[in-house]
């Protein structure tokens, strides 16, 4: 029986993200202004092409697949990403604390863009906010550091756009924005999980340490209709 994260998308598109949804049975999107992600029930020539035709708009897309796979030539291929797919199976420390951590909301958004912009932790957008539960860390009225939430095939919950100032590494604000969400996550019945570049092994370490542990390398095609 095919896992629910092998095929992430689809079913966050088709449960947890279903009121930001747009398509039909055969070829589910995101807005264009609040996530590239793409999805289909599964890998076929006749899905993507239905996938191609629904979406109304050019753009970048995002498709996710368990392994490597026949792109159809309507599409072109700009980027090909390897990604650990890495579920929550730690637990978070009893005393774990949110002091300092901001809810980030509509007027934080031209910082957050700004961040992610500098460190580039995956696709963030003008209207990306609305997945919910974004925190952030501020020095003097600067986001410094950020995570929030994306994907949501239930009972799964991706805890994604995590990301620090460059000057502000090492003082362990990802770890405790992590956790956070973890905990938020925990506490609503679902299951934490993420996806990192496969090279970025200082996160990864990061991810391991606070109790994530590698489910299985996932393909990221990044495709141009």
């Amino acid at each position: 029986m095919t896992h629910i994260l092998d095929n992430p998308a689809w079913n966050a598109l088709s449960t947890g993200n279903k009121t930001l949804a747009q398509g039909n049975d055969t070829a589910k999107y995101f807005p264009k202004e609040i996530s590239p992600f793409v999805g289909i029930p599964e890998v076929s020539a006749e899905n993507f092409s239905a996938l191609y035709d629904s979406i109304p708009f050019e753009s970048y897309f995002i498709f996710i697949a368990p392994h490597d796979i026949v792109i159809p030539e309507r599409w072109t291929i700009v980027q090909y990403l390897k990604c650990l797919q890495m579920v929550f199976e730690g637990e978070v420390p009893a005393n774990i604390s949110d002091d300092g951590l901001v809810p980030l909301t509509g007027q934080h958004v031209p910082q957050m863009l700004e961040l992610t912009q500098l460190t580039n932790p995956g696709p963030f957008i003008d209207r990306t906010i609305e997945f919910g539960h974004y925190q952030g860390i501020f020095d003097d009225g600067k986001l410094v550091a950020m995570a929030g939430q994306r994907l949501n095939p239930t009972p799964y919950a991706e805890i994604s756009a995590v990301c620090t100032h460059p000057d502000y590494l090492g003082r362990g604000y990802a770890g405790k924005l992590l956790l956070n969400q973890v905990k938020r996550i925990e506490e609503a019945s679902e299951i934490p999980f993420l996806h990192v570049k496969a090279e970025n092994e200082r996160a990864i370490k990061v991810y391991e340490k606070l109790g994530f542990v590698t489910r299985k390398e996932m393909s990221f095609y990044v495709l141009k209709k």
